[in-house]
């Protein structure tokens, strides 16, 4: 790959980790697989990831628009007709539905939660088609969109609360632990706040804002979130360049100059290696939430290791057991292009098992020694592929990003949650 021009090795990239979102979709349904894996279920965010790839999918060329249209109406008629109750093997409740969900009946698996993120993931891409799709003879694209958002009964989640639980079950209730800290959920809240039927309280936005943390990490201010996804997940979808929130005004940033710092200090961290691992450097780095080699010790001469499976890693507090998401740096280009691309292609040059049939892995760990040059997640993740597919798309073309912005929901939330400025 080294002999390609940045844009065609960016370009080949993309290509690949959107194959994965049709590979491996459902003929009926349209659900999408969490993995690779041999009988895995579907994840309901990555469904909502892979009707935002459609359009991107389209403008490049890999989809016809009749093609991109006929598989996001499969998806959006499947979520319109599923079972929603609170039955335990139903697909939803109250306009939200289960984490994960059996590919071929859409029905709740492994008595998992109704998760309000996974939602909002979901919901994320549902708006983006009801946008994106709007000839004449898309109309029940549209239609269909816009009464699955509106179903969302996102009061209904509050349970009489400011807060938000981060999911629900039927044989328990609401989960006991809620958001803390900033993280992806600032995606949820927004949608939340916008909805026309059933929108969160003023409250929730701030309740939520007061578990912030806002500190100096090796040498940078930064509203801190350990996991390198949390700062990504949310701009997949909203632009927040130059529009700001009463917590980011004071401050005197906005959410998009704070990703460009997580990352500062996640290739700082990588450079500084305080725990000694095998090929951290600045360019080499991304510890966020992902696969690991599982629950195991390793002696060295150094110190005794713990590996962990799969879990969510951060910078620079931890836990951090020397594995990285190859795909992350590459999904930072929006926010610091060089830098993805020059340790994506350090990465690729060392460690070209990273990424079989141009496809990123979801976890590598060259510490812990093994027959690839270290541990290597097997298969793919959908969510890493989607992710990419969409930022790499937003920093080409920014074709998500305008769209989004044109959603007046959208637009609503932010107004609600005190966002001022730029193209608000």
């Amino acid at each position: 790959m080294a002999l390609i021009s940045d844009e065609a090795l960016i370009l080949r990239l993309q290509r690949a980790a959107f194959s994965y979102l049709s590979d491996y979709a459902d003929d009926d349904t349209g659900l999408v697989a969490d993995t690779s894996r041999q009988g895995s279920p579907c994840s309901i965010a990555v469904v909502g990831f892979a009707l935002s790839c459609y359009p991107v999918a389209v403008r490049n060329g890999w989809l016809s628009r009749a093609d991109a249209a006929t598989r996001t109406l499969k998806i959006l008629r499947f979520f319109s007709r599923s079972t929603q109750s609170d039955a335990p093997d139903a697909t939803g409740y109250k306009g939200f539905y289960y984490h994960f969900l059996d590919m071929r009946t859409g029905k709740r698996v492994w008595q998992c939660e109704l998760s309000l993120i996974d939602t909002a993931l979901l919901i994320a891409g549902v708006l983006v088609v009801g946008c994106y799709f709007d000839a004449g003879g898309e109309r029940e694209i549209r239609e269909t969109a816009d009464a699955l958002y509106r179903r969302v009964d996102w009061r209904w989640a509050q349970n009489g609360k400011p807060g938000l639980s981060q999911g629900w079950k039927p044989e328990s209730g609401f989960l006991h632990y809620g958001w803390e800290g900033y993280n992806e959920a600032a995606l949820l809240y927004v949608l939340g706040l916008g909805s026309p039927t059933f929108p969160l309280t003023p409250a929730a936005y701030v309740t939520w804002q007061l578990t912030y943390q806002w500190e100096n990490l090796l040498g940078r201010d930064v509203l801190y979130s350990g996991p390198l996804f949390t700062h990504l997940f949310s701009h997949a979808w909203i632009d927040f360049r130059g529009i700001h929130d009463a917590f980011m005004r004071e401050k005197g940033s906005d959410y998009f100059d704070n990703t460009k710092s997580a990352i500062a200090i996640h290739r700082e961290y990588g450079e500084r290696n305080p725990y000694g691992f095998k090929a951290y450097s600045r360019d080499f780095w991304g510890v966020t939430a992902g696969d690991g080699p599982n629950d195991r010790k390793m002696s060295s001469r150094r110190r005794d290791r713990r590996f962990f499976g799969y879990m969510s890693r951060g910078v620079p507090y931890g836990p951090d057991d020397g594995t990285i998401a190859p795909w992350a740096m590459l999904a930072t280009l929006p926010f610091a292009a060089e830098a993805a691309v020059a340790g994506t292609r350090r990465l690729l040059e060392i460690y070209p098992q990273v990424c079989p049939q141009d496809r990123f892995s979801s976890g590598f760990n060259p510490t812990l020694r093994g027959n690839a040059g270290g541990w290597l997640s097997e298969g793919w993740y959908g969510l890493d592929q989607g992710l990419l597919v969409l930022m790499i798309e937003n920093h080409r073309t920014g074709l998500i990003w305008e769209m989004v912005r044109r959603c007046g929901y959208v637009r609503e939330g932010l107004k609600r949650a005190g966002f001022e400025g730029g193209w608000l």
